[in-house]
């Protein structure tokens, strides 16, 4: 239950494994997603790899980010940008 003050928290689980670089996140949400020259796929700016899964990406953040982060994963081709709601464990329907 959200409480005065507390915001509502979200996660977003990137499988870079499996990004083929379009970089359309990029394009819609470039504070959070950036071009990595070398690979040629997006990097999730604060995000950090899960040690049990190699390759996939998480980053907590507050509902102020939800829109932008679900245009991103919107406009994936490839749908490797998945968001879920931390206090249901749900992933949220785009």
């Amino acid at each position: 239950m959200e409480t005065v003050g507390e915001k509502k928290r979200y996660k977003v689980v990137y499988d870079r494994a499996n990004c083929i670089g379009v970089l359309t996140c990029v394009a819609f949400y470039p504070n959070r997603w950036e071009t990595n020259k070398q690979e040629n796929k997006a990097d999730l700016v604060g995000g950090k790899e899960e040690a049990n899964s190699p390759g996939t990406w998480v980053l907590e953040f507050t509902e102020e980010e939800l829109e932008k982060f679900k245009a991103s994963a919107d406009v994936c081709p490839v749908k490797v940008i998945h968001i879920f709601d931390l206090e249901t464990n749900e992933e949220i329907k785009l």
